[in-house]
């Protein structure tokens, strides 16, 4: 089933016709509340009372005409202000090729630096999103660069990517905002894990890495999945103490060159507060609206930070069939509105 949704996401065809049903439009307003950042942003008001953050981001990627990319940047400016205006916990994330990458990649950085200055601003952060895996290099270089100028941005990794854990690893010297997500592009099994138990993994070792680093502030870390069993054994992971940690604190009981009273110390320090396993706080949960709505708010109202990624626009055919494609359940509900 995953294999034959993807193959509709990437049909042409299927693209140009399917959205022009009524029983397609009708199925994706669970996942999609609107085609305007109007209707995203009203959509996104009922999650404040509940303490829950937004991030928008308006569907649509590989442009033909720069012209369209300025299009998308000139209405991701409005967005920033209308979500400064509202006072909303509201974030944005973007798609590189909506921005032009395929065209100009120089272009397509005088976008994002723009809109991350703008975002910084109103004390956001501003998130590109990943795609495929023909992008990632491009996007984590592009990210790179950014952070070099722009300390309030963030990126999304892909944890079925093979090589995912080299790029975090690259990246982590820069202190950065990390989304983590399963991954949902239809990739090459030399390019990506494709059974369930290795993508599950992949994630869990990728979050075990980044969750000290969240911890001590150095890394903000947003959780992007609806698998709550996953979400609970992050949760309950409990910091090891190093090697380092072990050496340090031998050399503080006796003399010797592997002394190191203030890392022993510190190392302690962080033992001695965590012991009892990481703070909700040190992560976000990220889902996508219409999926465990009440899920989200139990989280919310249990202690986690949560953040409701909320996606507009009319170009929602590809992006809606992968989300089939993540979940079985989505398939059950797209039937029902077939048939209803």
């Amino acid at each position: 089933m995953r294999h034959i949704l993807l193959w509709m996401a990437r049909n042409r065809w299927l693209k140009e016709h399917l959205p022009r049903l009524p029983f397609a439009r009708r199925a994706v307003r669970r996942f999609v509340p609107g085609e305007t950042a109007d209707e995203a942003l009203a959509a996104a008001e009922p999650f404040r009372a509940h303490g829950i953050g937004v991030l928008f981001t308006r569907l649509g990627e590989n442009l033909s005409d720069l012209g369209e990319a300025q299009a998308v940047a000139d209405h991701y400016h409005g967005l920033i202000d209308q979500i400064a205006s509202s006072e909303l916990d509201g974030e944005i994330s973007v798609k590189l090729t909506q921005l032009g990458l395929d065209l100009d990649p120089d272009a397509t950085f005088g976008h994002v630096a723009s809109l991350a200055e703008h975002a910084a601003r109103s004390g956001k952060t501003f998130w590109i999103d990943m795609e495929g895996s023909a992008y990632t290099e491009a996007t984590v270089s592009m990210y790179e660069r950014l952070k070099a100028e722009q300390p309030n941005v963030g990126v999304c990794l892909q944890a079925y990517l093979r090589r995912t854990p080299a790029d975090l690893h690259r990246l982590l010297p820069l202190h950065p905002a990390i989304r983590l997500v399963k991954g949902a592009y239809d990739e090459h099994t030399a390019v990506a894990f494709r059974k369930r138990g290795e993508v599950d993994g992949a994630y869990l070792s990728l979050a075990v890495l980044m969750l000290p680093r969240a911890a001590a502030g150095d890394l903000r870390l947003g959780l992007g999945t609806h698998d709550l069993a996953l979400v609970d054994r992050i949760a309950e992971i409990r910091p090891r103490r190093s090697v380092l940690a072990r050496r340090a604190a031998q050399g503080s009981s006796g003399a010797g060159p592997r002394r190191a009273q203030p890392v022993a110390a510190n190392v302690d320090q962080v033992i001695v507060v965590t012991s009892a396993g990481f703070p909700k706080t040190c992560f976000e949960v990220q889902m996508l609206y219409g999926i465990r709505a009440r899920d989200q708010v139990r989280l919310a109202a249990s202690g986690y930070r949560v953040r409701d990624l909320i996606s507009y626009g009319e170009a929602w055919y590809a992006w809606y069939l992968r989300r089939l494609a993540e979940r079985p359940a989505n398939v059950a509900f797209a039937l029902r509105q077939l048939f209803g």
